[in-house]
């Protein structure tokens, strides 16, 4: 089934209790998976891509809380440089790759080319258009390596937006994340949905997953991206004949009731 917005969930909520009890545990495993990865010297890329203010950064967030801070970095995408300019929109990307062993998260990416830069104008129709297979063969590179990809697209209601929109404002802890471009592309809030509708539909592949995530409740989209990078992992070492083990020692988590892999597949309340 084609991946589409409109199918998402966004009224899912998740209790504050079970979300720190959820947290405690997949933080741990995910600790353990960056060191399944570096023993076995697999890269792995994150994508993070959705609406403004829907989460990403905190999502981003607790995903690194607790693992080695020498293993990972996270690269902040904006416009290209005038000097990025005089190559292919790709070229700033590959020089970005985490080596193997190591995990690079990406807030926004190269799917830049199919959304704002399309909606934008900055590339032309043919440029975005060509980007599809591009992107795939991009990808399909990397993980015919030594790379595992996995793409989240965050998403909250225009309502949930505007809340947090103006809570930025009053907040002066906050203030510098909203901008007038933030306002401005609230109202092309369609438009980027039939983007990201048609990105889904041309680049969600086994090896480079879209995961669509409904953000209106942080805690749930939080512990749904923990979860999910988890689970890819699991698959993709599968794949390659190895298991994703416990190299940690997990005492210290004895009262912990279930595994990330418990969690993920218990059902929808």
């Amino acid at each position: 089934m084609t991946q589409n917005i409109k199918n998402l969930d966004l009224s899912i909520e998740l209790d504050k209790k079970m979300y720190k009890k959820k947290l405690q545990v997949l933080q741990y495993e995910m600790l353990n998976a960056q060191q399944f990865l570096l023993k076995n010297k697999i890269g792995l890329i994150l994508v993070f891509e959705g609406m403004d203010a829907a989460g990403k950064g905190g999502a981003i967030k607790r995903l690194i809380e607790r693992v080695d801070p020498r293993g990972y970095v996270v690269h902040p995408i904006s416009a290209p440089q005038p000097h990025e300019l005089r190559y292919n929109y790709l070229q700033r990307f590959w020089r970005k790759l985490p080596q193997h062993g190591q995990i690079a998260v990406f807030d926004r990416s190269w799917y830049g080319r199919v959304l704002v830069e399309r909606i934008e104008g900055f590339a032309t129709k043919e440029e975005w258009t060509r980007a599809y297979e591009e992107i795939n063969n991009f990808e399909k590179i990397l993980t015919a390596g030594d790379y595992i990809i996995i793409k989240f697209w965050l998403h909250v209601s225009d309502e949930e937006q505007l809340k947090r929109f103006k809570e930025r404002e009053q907040n002066p802890y906050k203030s510098w994340k909203l901008t007038d471009e933030d306002w401005r592309n609230r109202e092309k809030s369609p438009q980027y949905v039939e983007a990201a509708n048609e990105m889904f539909e041309k680049t969600d592949k086994k090896n480079a997953p879209w995961v669509l995530v409904a953000g209106n409740d942080k805690k749930y989209a939080r512990v749904q991206v923990l979860q999910e990078t988890l689970a890819h992992i699991e698959r993709e070492a599968l794949k390659r004949g190895l298991h994703l083990t416990n190299v940690l020692d997990k005492a210290h988590l004895e009262n912990a009731e279930s595994s990330s892999l418990d969690i993920l597949h218990e059902k929808k309340k």
